[in-house]
């Protein structure tokens, strides 16, 4: 059973505990929530210390997610999952199921919207159309969120409940569709919150300790709500967006300082800022047309962008910029040398052969998602053919002295960083595909590195944000690594999640 302990430990010891790689067993010695030293099993501690024998486990750096939108993921978890329909008929007759099922007669009745999240039509050979969904809901208003979160299928009940025009698809692409979502999230703060606990705890189960969260919204704010009553599962690193840089800047907000009032566990993030679209909803820019006509969209301009990141130096602001497309990457870094500024890429799905090389000069982090690699293959190989060699270019962008920090993009992919490692590691899934384009393939020790912010193993000095593992995950079977059986997680010495030890 796992539980949850509250309150800092100030002085611990991890005993015979493995590093990955290696056999030999060491004490890890934690004091004021920091690695005090690693020393050989049996050393003796301080009095009194809490000792805690994990039995010849792996202990590893706590892992971060780069990429989440937090409260998105957990409502997609209580809503209609369409991630398995494999046309828009498919998904339109799950929704029928939905709201024909036991339960719903009452939610009905209180006028919620039905909401279904992760449906995937760039790989569908039918299209959404406006007529279909309001075949299946007889009225309800119901609105189907894309897997990206970049398209939204509302019928016209949702149509006109949420003030918008859809034409015959009852498609809304990017900042309409966005708009819709948020609207669709405003569910009561205590609702939502638990939600988000669930999810956290479930997401510290598996080894986070700390995620960038991209809601959104005025996120401190958020997360100061639900610190105060009592949230401790990781750290969070709070996006803010341009619309709030200003407000930000004048609460003296910079990129990676604490917020007061956090507990410890709240600091501002980057910068976000989208400058095109994605790869399912064919709005992601590219240098090359797509099948079906036109280059996607460029959603913020070239001179808009130099003045954010040239507002963002100014301000001791990390800008994460949104590029997905390969003429959008190539707008981003061209922007990124003009300001004179380091930052991260966002995404960087699709790379010119010229470019690579850039993001290393420039001092870039690549904040990427592997598991969409193996997600969108079919639609990149579908819209990008021929030059797949170059989509989601892990390998490459390694090589080219980029920093690499992986993420899901939840609720895009799930938050689980072993599924991200694992498909940054085998491009593939245990589903009997072969590897894509496996020569992108990262190590796991690389991979580890890019889900640990640099740490790759645990060292004296670092902040005790550590994970217990049941073996060794430089040796086990691919499948196992998938799913890595997690022992515990701790926050600066502080149990998160205990589960075998």
């Amino acid at each position: 059973m796992s539980e949850t302990i509250a309150g800092p430990v100030n002085d611990l010891v991890l005993a015979s505990a493995r590093i990955p790689g290696g056999t030999a067993l060491y004490d890890v010695h934690v004091a004021g929530g920091v690695v005090s030293r690693l020393a050989p099993a049996g050393t003796p501690g301080n009095p009194g210390t809490l000792v805690v024998d994990l039995d010849g486990r792996y202990v590893i750096p706590g892992l971060w997610d780069e990429h989440v939108h937090m409260t998105q993921w957990a409502l997609a978890a209580n809503r209609i999952d369409l991630s398995g329909a494999a046309s828009a008929r498919e998904a339109a007759d799950v929704v029928r199921s939905h709201l024909s099922g036991p339960g719903l007669a009452e939610e009905a009745g209180n006028g919620l919207t039905a909401v279904g999240v992760g449906f995937r039509d760039a790989v569908w050979a039918d299209v959404p159309s406006l007529e279909l969904l309001d075949g299946v809901t007889r009225g309800r208003p119901t609105a189907l969120l894309s897997h990206d979160l970049h398209c939204v299928w509302l019928n016209t009940a949702s149509a006109s409940r949420y003030g918008v025009a859809v034409d015959s698809s009852g498609l809304l692409r990017e900042e309409q569709a966005f708009e819709v979502t948020r609207e669709l999230g405003k569910l009561p703060d205590a609702v939502v919150d638990a939600w988000v606990r669930e999810s956290a705890q479930a997401a510290a189960a598996r080894g986070i300790v700390g995620i960038v969260d991209f809601e959104m919204t005025w996120n401190s704010g958020v997360w100061l709500r639900r610190l105060a009553v009592g949230f401790d599962s990781f750290r969070v690193d709070a996006g803010v967006y341009p619309q709030d840089l200003d407000r930000a800047v004048e609460a003296g907000m910079r990129t990676g300082l604490k917020v007061p009032g956090g507990a410890g566990l709240l600091r501002v993030g980057p910068l976000k800022v989208l400058i095109d679209g994605s790869l399912n909803t064919r709005t992601a820019y590219c240098v090359d047309p797509y099948p079906h006509g036109g280059r996607g969209m460029l959603t913020v301009s070239e001179a808009k962008l130099l003045d954010l990141l040239v507002r963002a130096r100014e301000s001791g602001f990390v800008p994460a910029v949104h590029a997905i497309g390969d003429a959008a990457n190539e707008v981003a870094l061209d922007t990124f040398a003009a300001a004179g500024i380091a930052g991260r890429i966002e995404h960087a799905q699709f790379v010119r052969s010229q470019d690579f090389a850039r993001f290393g000069e420039l001092g870039l982090t690549a904040s990427v998602q592997p598991a969409h690699a193996l997600d969108d293959r079919d639609a990149a190989d579908s819209n990008w053919a021929g030059r797949t060699d170059r989509a989601f270019p892990l390998r490459s962008l390694l090589a080219a002295g980029a920093t690499l920090a992986l993420g899901s993009d939840a609720p895009v992919a799930p938050l689980e960083p072993w599924t991200a490692m694992s498909a940054a590691t085998t491009r593939a899934r245990q589903d009997g595909r072969g590897p894509w384009h496996p020569e992108q393939a990262l190590t796991r020790q690389e991979a580890l590195t890019a889900s640990t912010r640099g740490r790759g193993t645990v060292r004296a000095g670092d902040p005790a944000d550590l994970v217990v593992l049941d073996g060794d995950p430089l040796a086990v079977s691919d499948a196992v690594f998938a799913a890595m059986p997690v022992s515990a997680t701790l926050v600066a010495g502080r149990f998160t999640f205990r589960g075998g030890v």
